[in-house]
């Protein structure tokens, strides 16, 4: 069937806009190069400053999905507590923490750090996939060893925090009572933002080399806080992301992710205000690798490749076009050793450095 007579069952109702995605369609949200004027007039993208308004726009309507982001004010001491410290050898210790991210209510998070350090370290964010382990599994204590990355990177020299997802782990939240979140998604957002500002309280870490990595929901739940967050320096996403054209709408739908999305955008691609290639523009210039996997039947590599491919004018557009890369392991969905030594090569390669 041509593209025309898909257009025109679809607006006779004949065909669902999903079957776009399965001729690699794409839609406004892989063209970055164009922003919205106050009259709602496409104006293309020219200059830095064309771009920001453009990001802020795709900022702007990420809330419209995931709900409005916490105004800084909202924030509340720390107050980090440590009920465990484990001696793991070699000068490194795991600790058992939680800390406040809003009023009453706690993270539990796994801190790995050195005995000893007579200088700054670089830090990374790692957030673990979906897992009643939560925390515990890039911390090293079970589920897939190819998913330790928390432990991995604290053994490379890396201060590294391994937060709970709500829901997940020992971090208890009710979807069901009243909530001052629309979604899960933006309740994780707002933990790893307060898990940032931990980070850049500690005295072991230079605040200026933070990073982030995550496995799937770890790994879309890394690019929709760097989003918000660009105090994170360096991004990796390990089969965490394809383009909506191309992925299962309902999934993204349940408390714990956006159910923004069937109650207000009917699992409609076309109508969901925001996609994968819009975020990682927002990311640019910062150092981004996605590691996809060959035979990911969850994330499709294919739209992965896609949304690098739109979001490299922006890195391009701010002199960075070299900080966007992609990796992709021959894997079902996974993290296998070849993919994790590209992405702890590409964090050492933009972290290890000390700033000047």
């Amino acid at each position: 069937m041509t593209i025309r007579l898909w257009l025109l069952a679809i607006t006779l109702g004949l065909c669902p806009s999903p079957c776009l995605a399965q001729a690699g369609v794409k839609s406004d949200r892989h063209d970055l190069l164009f922003y919205l004027d106050d009259a709602g007039a496409r104006k293309p993208v020219k200059n830095v400053a064309d771009w920001d308004r453009r990001r802020r726009q795709i900022l702007a309507n990420l809330q419209k999905v995931m709900g409005d982001l916490p105004h800084p004010e909202a924030r509340v001491p720390l107050d980090i507590q440590r009920t465990e410290k484990v001696d793991l050898g070699d000068g490194l210790w795991r600790h058992k923490i939680s800390y406040q991210s809003e009023p009453g209510k706690r993270v539990p998070a796994y801190l790995f750090l050195p005995s000893h350090s007579k200088k700054k370290r670089p830090a990374v964010l790692c957030l673990h996939q979906t897992t009643n382990l939560g925390k515990g599994e890039p911390s090293g204590l079970g589920g897939n060893p190819n998913l330790h990355y928390a432990l991995h990177l604290a053994q490379r020299g890396y201060v590294t925090l391994a937060p709970d997802y709500p829901s997940f782990g020992e971090h208890a939240w009710d979807f069901k009572g009243k909530r001052a979140y629309a979604s899960g998604t933006m309740k994780a957002i707002w933990d790893n933002i307060r898990a940032v500002d931990l980070l850049q309280s500690l005295p072991e870490v230079d605040a200026a080399r933070i990073g982030c990595i995550g496995h799937s929901l770890g790994g879309h739940n890394a690019l929709f806080t760097a989003a918000f967050e660009t105090r994170i320096a360096v991004i990796v996403s390990s089969c965490g992301f394809t383009t909506f054209l191309r992925d299962d709408m309902p999934s993204w739908t349940g408390p714990r992710y956006m159910p923004r999305i069937a109650a207000v955008y009917q699992n409609d691609p076309a109508r969901v205000p925001f996609d994968f290639p819009e975020i990682l523009g927002c990311l640019a210039p910062r150092p981004f690798l996605a590691c996809a996997a060959l035979h990911d039947k969850d994330f499709d590599v294919r739209g992965v490749k896609e949304c690098l491919a739109a979001a490299r004018p922006i890195y391009t557009l701010l002199g960075k076009a070299s900080h966007l890369d992609g990796y992709y392991p021959d894997s079902p969905h996974d993290f296998p050793k070849d993919a994790r030594t590209a992405a702890y090569a590409f964090l050492d390669k933009h972290l290890q450095k000390e700033q000047p």
